[in-house]
């Protein structure tokens, strides 16, 4: 008998393992692998993907590049944190628990991209799921790095259904100036870093329908989930046309008539055609930005409204690529919206170029980008626009030498060079890749409305590869501002940015051009940077600042912006600092001594007395360097060496 019972409870033991569904343990194999591997038993995932399938049950995304489609599930993500958050007031999962959430998402990932291996194909780290920004793990944490205030700006701005252009603009904007101001520390990743914890928080709790409402997810997770509705509305579109269509062929009564109906047809398809394939060659170089960024497409009827039609009374600047309109937007928000002219196939590419430098970018001294607006009409032609922010104190230029009667004070000068220089530096060494502007002039810096500068104008940037000491390419930029090597061989450097710097912060200083005005017996107009360096020269530093300057500071901080200005703009490259360096001479008590500035070659534009003086004096027909400038110079290594633009 007890042998009968020991057989009948082996029998049902074995029973109960075969009948294990073969789902549950492909379902578990990673975590059998990682038991294996660690010792222990990865915890449950916290994180609700199935949310995101309720979002868009019948979604099929179209197939895209692996960088896109490694944003687009990034973006999934995040949106998934952002629920969790507002569920549990924590922005990331117990650690434990990543190896099970990643597992979670690649099965809801190879329903719609089969084999498509996450951490694989994308780079991510499984313990990147669970770490984030600065150490922030919870939402007071998050709250106390950053000023209520600047909380409350971004509630105001996002608080409203984010479905259209213009609140989502000013939302991602106000969050944006959260990231670049206040969430300066170290990331982990790039799976929740700095730059989405304001949009996962803003998600969760500014935005009263939350992160599962279809206009939150598309502003702020460029996630969208209409395509059903899109589709269905397109379907009823077509049906409408072809009724109505069928109608009129009916009603027409005659050869004639249909003949000219035929010709209005073929017409408009052509210039249909037309514009359908110029819109394609344009947005082509512009959705994969849009992919990665919060750019809002704008449509050309919200451009003609928020200008009055591109009213005259609305141009706020001039160039050679356009005009800059004021536009003010229905819900009351005050943007600046830069118009391309003539635009064409080349200008085409030269309004993405821009588009993409300044969305590249984010810091409290550069222009933010809003969005852009391409569009093909038959009577207005090829439309490119730009829309930013705008300043409505205009340029430094208008203040220096515009109409604008109030001269700068000191402190506002001083705030002017500071800020404009760090922005500088953020494009040399904070950008990745790093930006070269090569049009620093002060009318393409812009002051806002505590007068805190902005660095504008991208048309002109080049993107640095890592690695290139300088590019070799087509001389561009303003006379007066542009580095003697640039301009005479053509190789671009950061430190040619750096000289234009200098002439800023000299014409800042003096309140005199970059070129001065031909005085009686000249022949040609002298560089600000000549008369500065013959006063420092002589030990005359101080007189090179406005004399009519309001609120001057002390005589030693004015004399070093001085010094630090003539080495900034010094003919010889090796003699310049870096933008990072010159950021710490501004910033920081540091004295600059003028032994420390090495002597200049003569100028381009000297005379002949001048080379003879210049040569006399130093006695053997070379100029003569301090031993003091190398503190400034750079090392060795970093000599640039010849190099092509293709890098070879």
């Amino acid at each position: 008998m007890l042998r009968f019972i020991y057989i009948l409870v082996l029998s049902l033991s074995i029973s109960q393992l075969l009948i294990i569904p073969s789902a549950s343990i492909s379902g578990h194999r990673g975590s059998h692998r990682s038991l294996l591997q660690n010792g222990t038993v990865p915890s449950r995932c916290p994180l609700n993907f199935e949310f995101l399938r309720r979002l868009a049950p019948d979604s099929k995304r179209p197939n895209l590049d692996t960088n896109s489609e490694c944003q687009y599930i990034r973006q999934g993500l995040r949106l998934v944190l952002s629920d969790y958050l507002r569920l549990t007031n924590s922005f990331l999962p117990p650690l434990d628990s990543a190896e099970s959430c990643w597992g979670v998402y690649e099965s809801l990932v190879e329903e719609f991209v089969p084999g498509f291996d996450i951490r694989r194909r994308c780079g991510f780290e499984t313990p990147w799921i669970a770490r984030g920004c600065m150490n922030i793990t919870t939402r007071s944490e998050f709250e106390a790095a950053v000023p209520r205030s600047a909380l409350d700006s971004a509630a105001g701005a996002c608080n409203q259904s984010l479905l259209n252009n213009s609140p989502c603009a000013s939302c991602t904007t106000a969050l944006a100036g959260i990231q670049a101001s206040y969430l300066l520390g170290p990331s982990v990743g790039n799976v929740s870093d700095c730059t989405a914890f304001p949009f996962i928080y803003a998600a969760a709790f500014a935005n009263q329908f939350g992160p599962t409402d279809a206009g939150t997810a598309k502003c702020l997770f460029n996630l969208d989930f209409t395509a059903s509705d899109s589709s269905s509305k397109r379907k009823k579109k077509i049906t409408i046309f072809v009724t109505v269509g069928a109608c009129v062929v009916i009603l027409i009564l005659g050869f004639a008539l249909l003949w000219l109906l035929r010709r209005r047809r073929d017409r408009l398809l052509k210039q249909k055609w037309a514009s359908m394939r110029t819109e394609t060659n344009t947005s082509s170089g512009l959705d994969s930005i849009s992919a990665s960024t919060t750019l809002i497409r704008f449509t050309f009827d919200e451009i003609k409204g928020a200008t009055r039609n591109f009213s005259r009374d609305y141009i706020i600047g001039r160039g050679g690529y356009g005009n800059v309109y004021k536009g003010v937007f229905p819900d009351g928000s005050e943007v600046a919206l830069k118009r391309f002219k003539n635009c064409s196939a080349a200008g085409d590419a030269s309004f993405t170029h821009e588009v993409e430098v300044i969305a590249s970018v984010r810091h409290v001294n550069l222009v933010a980008l809003r969005g852009y607006c391409t569009a093909t009409t038959p009577l207005e032609g090829h439309q490119r626009i730009i829309v930013c922010d705008l300043m409505k104190n205009g340029s430094v230029h208008d203040h220096l030498f515009g109409l604008v009667e109030k001269k700068l004070s000191w402190p506002v000068r001083q705030r002017i060079a500071l800020g404009t220089a760090r922005g500088l530096a953020y494009l040399h060494y904070g950008a990745q890749p790093g930006i070269i502007h090569r049009d620093i002039k002060l009318s393409n810096i812009l002051l806002d409305e505590r007068f805190e500068p902005k660095v504008a104008d991208f048309g002109l940037a080049k993107f640095t590869p890592e690695g290139m000491t300088h590019l070799s390419t087509r001389v561009a930029g303003t006379m007066g501002y542009v580095a003697p090597e640039y301009a005479l061989y053509g190789q671009l450097t950061e430190r040619s940015d750096v000289y234009s710097f200098g002439v800023v912060l000299l014409e800042l200083l003096s309140g005199k051009k970059a070129l001065l005005a031909v005085n009686d017996g000249q022949q040609q107009p002298s560089l600000v940077t000549d008369w500065a360096w013959s006063l420092v020269r002589r030990g005359r530093a101080l007189d090179v600042v406005d004399e009519d300057m309001p609120d001057l500071g002390p005589a030693e901080v004015v004399e070093k912006y001085v010094l630090v200005a003539v080495l900034c703009s010094h003919p010889q490259l090796y003699a310049r600092p870096t933008m990072d360096q010159v950021v710490k001479m501004l910033d920081a008590d540091v004295h600059v001594p003028i032994s420390s500035i090495p002597e200049r070659p003569i100028s381009l534009i000297a005379n002949m007395d001048d080379i003879e003086r210049s040569v006399s004096s130093s006695g053997s027909g070379h100029l003569s360097t301090p031993a003091g400038y190398q503190t400034y110079t750079l090392d060795q290594d970093d000599h640039p060496e010849p190099q092509r633009e293709d890098g070879s």
